[in-house]
This record gives structure tokens, sequence and C-alpha cells, in this order.
């Protein structure tokens, strides 16, 4: 029978622990010889990544493949065909050398030298150099400061011990090297400060050997976010027309696009060696449009979606003889290894995508575009859900808006367990892909642009209102979370509008001048990131202060949540400490909890426990509900 009980308080199967053990996620899947390879978080694990191959783990903890390469990592692994055998290089995150080993004998040798004093290396991006004989990889090189003294190269590690070789240096960032399958070239994508690779990147060729390179595509207001050889030529994935599609380069600079279309099958490049397309045979090519599968055909200069049962995709597709792999996940299906014949259409899952949690208790996203001020803003709905229990005919629900972070990112209709944790209590959540998300072509993307605090702000409130106005959510109970940058909207929201009662920031940005200014608390890469969100340094000084939530205390609309781990170099802890302390003694509620050994997110399952039941009491204690069975927050004033 279902009850009838207030929003918040119902009971739910669904525990904090279950939303942590299904925060580890699949990462960097790939082919080899026709076997699926990935790596795998495990929170349980104090958060270690996991290197896996058709299921079976090659590496034994504390064995952990992640790198820092401008903080967020990037491909961590490569498998190469040796005269001795298969061997695997991996990038470990204790020390960040790459170490290289026999996966039927797992026993890690180190590759890359140790590092010189006063000098802290990092690689990441691993690919096979000529005939498997060397691991090519970009690494960074910390002299001093990791948020300022940092260099790049693009490198060659020899298996047989030799010194490392320096291939080139073009840019201040540069992804991995792709060597051609002639041998005689190799290619890469670079950009300088102040572009972030989303605003603008080079298309780089040299020869083998030569110290010279030439740039083939890209530029300012151009962005390559993939490429790879096709016999002497280049596929790249870039937007010299406002959208990522997929374009034929040769080393003469002409250039084709494959299948012209205002669609997205491109994405940010966040972190080194994703891939949003893969080769299926010469002219049908594998692509993402906007996450969903499709098949791009040359021929026809069309983009097909494919039917299968999960439509959002990781980008890191792999084809052999027909075979696509990668990652796959649903609104109510985990991410899971799959592999798929695109010939007889057959999906394989290499690892189960059926989740843990009660299908009946899972939200299910509706997908609506709200109108904002600038424009149409996308948002998935996620209404409260749970079978036993219906809320009292005079009462509306609590609503959460989910910020995603970035802000050049996106939020996608797959499950999430947090989100399901709040709307099986009877907590509805909406997620915003404000202006400035991904998927949605340049424009959308670049409203944005020196309107961070501005644009974010208010299409979250906008879309957070419109459920009010249209009862789906009880005006009067509106919340905002969300991390990094996530956490910037929420707090730049929570001290600009009305909309809300509280919110939860996590791992935020709350000063501007102090993460990005003279002397900035946030690493290299993203180090002038703000200047095309908010405006150029120090020109733009005003804007940058106005704008900062630790500015303006004062006027925050109600209590808040901070959450922020203790080895962010990203967003590190001196910002969420500096606005805690100036919240004690203004009477509004409020609390701080720091996590140790977490860095940029939190991976570790305690930490994820502690952080979701944190904010589910903080919710109750301000909306008016009690959460059963939840300790409660200690708020402080």
């Amino acid at each position: 029978m279902v009850k009838i009980a207030p929003y918040g308080t119902w009971t739910s199967p669904i525990a904090a622990a279950d939303a942590a053990a299904a925060g580890g996620g699949l990462h960097w899947v790939d082919l080899h010889n026709g076997r699926p390879w990935w790596a795998e978080g495990r929170p349980a694990e104090g958060g270690r990544v996991a290197l896996v191959r058709d299921g079976q783990d090659l590496l034994p903890p504390p064995w952990n493949a992640r790198n820092r390469v401008h903080e967020y990592g990037g491909r961590p692994w490569v498998v190469l065909d040796t005269p001795e055998g298969t061997r695997v290089a991996f990038t470990n995150w204790d020390d960040q050398r790459v170490y290289v080993f026999d996966p039927d004998d797992p026993r890690p040798v180190p590759l890359s030298p140790e590092p010189a004093r006063h000098h802290g290396y990092r690689y990441a991006d691993l690919t096979a150099g000529p005939d498997h004989a060397e691991v090519w990889c970009v690494r960074e090189t910390v002299t001093g400061d990791a948020r300022t003294d940092v260099r790049r190269d693009l490198v060659a590690l020899p298996l047989d011990g030799s010194p490392v070789r320096v291939l080139a240096a073009s840019h201040h960032f540069m992804t991995g090297p792709r060597l051609s399958p002639d041998g005689r070239h190799y290619a890469w994508i670079g950009w300088d400060h102040p572009r972030m690779p989303w605003d603008g990147t080079e298309l780089c060729v040299a020869e083998v050997g030569s110290d010279g390179h030439r740039v083939l595509a890209g530029g300012e207001s151009e962005a390559v976010c993939q490429v790879e050889w096709e016999g002497d030529s280049l596929l790249a994935l870039t937007d010299p027309d406002g959208w990522w599609n997929l374009f034929r380069i040769g080393l003469d600079g002409s250039s084709k696009n494959l299948a012209p279309c205002a669609e997205e099958l491109g994405g940010p490049m966040w972190r080194l060696g994703n891939r949003w397309f893969a080769t299926i045979s010469p002219g049908r090519y594998a692509v993402l449009r906007s996450g969903a599968l499709a098949v791009l055909d040359e021929r026809s200069g069309t983009v097909t979606d494919v039917d299968v049962d999960l439509p959002a995709w990781h980008a890191h597709l792999a084809v052999h003889d027909g075979v696509l792999v990668s990652g796959a996940a649903g609104p109510l299906a985990e991410s899971a290894v799959v592999s798929l014949d695109l010939s007889t259409g057959v999906l394989t899952e290499h690892t189960s995508s059926e989740s843990t949690l009660p299908v009946d208790y899972l939200p299910v996203p509706e997908e609506r575009v709200f109108s904002g001020p600038d424009g149409d803003v996308p948002a998935y709905v996620y209404p409260p859900r749970n079978p036993d229990f219906a809320g009292p005919d005079d009462e509306k629900p609590p609503y959460v808006v989910h910020v995603h972070g970035g802000p050049t990112g996106r939020s996608a209709p797959v499950l999430d367990a947090e989100l399901a944790y709040l709307t099986s209590r009877g907590i509805g959540v909406v997620a915003v892909n404000y202006g400035g998300s991904t998927g949605y072509g340049r424009a959308f993307r670049e409203r944005l642009r020196e309107q961070w605090g501005v644009v974010d702000v208010q299409d979250c409130a906008a879309v957070a209102q419109a459920l009010a106005d249209t009862g789906d959510a009880d005006g009067e109970r509106l919340a905002i979370r969300g991390g990094s940058a996530g956490g910037w909207t929420s707090a730049a929201s929570l001290t600009s509008v009305k909309t809300y009662r509280c919110g939860m920031v996590a791992f935020p940005i709350l000063d501007l001048a102090g993460w990005t200014g003279e002397g900035g608390e946030t690493h290299d890469f993203e180090s002038r990131y703000v200047e095309g969100l908010v405006g150029p340094w120090p020109a733009a000084a005003d804007r940058y202060a106005e704008r900062s939530p630790s500015n303006r205390v004062d006027r925050l609309a109600g209590p808040v949540l901070l959450l922020q781990g203790l080895e962010d170099e990203i967003c590190p802890p001196e910002q969420a400490d500096r606005f805690a302390s100036a919240l004690d003694g203004t009477g509004i509620p409020h609390a701080y909890l720091t996590f140790e050994g977490e860095q940029h997110g939190f991976r570790k399952a305690e930490t994820i426990v502690a952080a979701l039941e944190a904010e589910l009491s903080f919710y109750g204690q301000v909306f008016g509900f009690t959460p059963e069975g939840i300790p409660l927050l200690e708020l402080r004033r």
C-alpha cells in the first residue's frame, strides 16, 4: 500500500553506501587483439584506478593507473606488441612514473626515470612508438610551484632503457603524438594560454627525426579535439563552422568535411586521450552525436543514429574487425563496458549495466527545454520516485537544481546514484545545461564568454522558477547544488538571486582574483581560463571582485553546506576555508566538511557516504523535514 508522507521523509532502499559503490566509473576503454581493456575506479579501495583485461584485474593494490597531467589526468596505459610478447605500459599515481609489465606475469618495472632533484615528472596520453619499441606520450615537468612552474614536451620512452628523447615542444599544452602507419610522420594537437582546448588549438605534423613541424588546421577560434591517421592523411574532429565535425586533412593542408552537419561529434578536451570517433572501414566511422552512438557515412554524407539499448556512450571508441567497444550507460542502466557487432547489431556486455539499485526507485529523466534570458535552456527533470510513497495532495516537492562542472561540460540523461538517493526520498532534481554547456555548438558554448556568474546563474534560476510556476516544485523549497565550476554557480546563485532557500557547494571556486590573478591559487591548465569566462586580468579586476561569492557573503539567500577535499590542486581548500570563516558569526546556518586524501572530486567510499548523508540532513533542516536514519549534520551560525 502506498503511504502518504511529506516529501523528504520517504524511506528508501537506496543508501549512501549504494551511491558510493556506484561512484567509481569506467575509464579508457580500448581493444587489443579483439579483447576489451579498461580502467575502473574502486571507491572501496581508497579510490584507486584498477587496470582490467576482459574482466580480469591485472594489477593488485596499491598499483593505481592514474596520472596528474593537467591535474585531470589523461590516458594512463597502452598495450605494446614487443618481440618478447605483449607488454603494458601505465602511469602509477603514487610516484607518477611510467611502468611496464607482462600482463600474464604482472611485476611492473619502472620505465621512466626517477624525478631529478627539484623536478617532478608526470606522463599521459600514452601511445606506441615505432615498432612498439618505445612509449610516446606527453611529459609534464614541474620545476617549482606546481601551479606556475610547469612545462610540457612530447617524449619517447625506449623500452630498452635508453635515455628519454624529446620529440617536440611546439606549445605549452599538447596531446600525445600519433605515429603515421608508414612510420614517417607523427601528428599532435597543441595550444597556448590564454586559450582553453575548446577555444582554439592547432593540428601539427612533423617528420620523424625532424626538429620542425607544420600546422595543418585549427587556430585561435577553431578547436581540433581528436586526430587519427588514415593512410597518409589525417582524420580530425574540428569546428571551423561552429560544430565539431569530422574532416579529412591532407599533408598538403587540403581539408574536406566528411558529413557537414549542425551536430557536435566531438567534445571538450578536459582529459588527454578521449576518442569521439573510430574508423569502421574506409568511409565509415563510428561517431558520438552529443554522446549518442551514430555512424557517419562519407559517401552519403550522413550521420545516422545506432539503435541500442544504452543511449549514452563514453568517448572511448575503438573498433576492430567491425566490432566496436566502449563504455555505455542509460537512464536506468549503469555504465558498462560493451562491444557492438556493427554488422549484426548484437550488443555484448563485458561488465553488467544492470544496476544494483532497485529499478522502481530510480528517477526517469524528462528532457525539457526552458526559456532563459538568452534563449533556450535544455535540462533533464528528475521527479521524485518511490513506489512506496506519495506526497500529500496539498504539498509540492522540494527541488534541487543540479549544476554540472566545467563549466564547459554537460549533464546527460544517465543513471546517477547520487540523484536517485535524493529523488527516492521525495526530493526532485533538475540538471540544467545552461549557456556555456557543450553538445549544442560553439555559439551556445560561447554564451558564457565573459558572462560566467551571470548567464549560468540566470539560466539555472529560470529553470527553477519555471518548475515552481508550473506547480512541479515548491517555490519556497528550492535548492542548488554543484561541484567545481558547479560549486561556483551554486555559490554565485546564492549570493546574487533570491530563487533558492539553500545550497550545497562542493570543491568550489569562490574568489576569482585569488583563483586566477597574480599568484593565483589554481593549477597551470586553468590558470587563464577565467579570462575568457569573466574578462582579461587585470583589466576586468572590478568584474572579478563584483562577481566573486567570497565578496558577497552578506548577500547569501540562505544556508550553505561546503564540502572540500584537502588535496585539491584545482580548487584548493584555501578558498573554501576563507568562505567558511567569513560565515562564522553571521547567523547564517552553515556547515563546512573537509576530507583528507581527496583531490578534485570525491573518490573514496567513506567520503561519498559522509557527503551525501550530510547533504540530505542539511536539506531536511532547511526545508523542515527529518530524514529517517540519517546522522544529524551540525550547523554553525
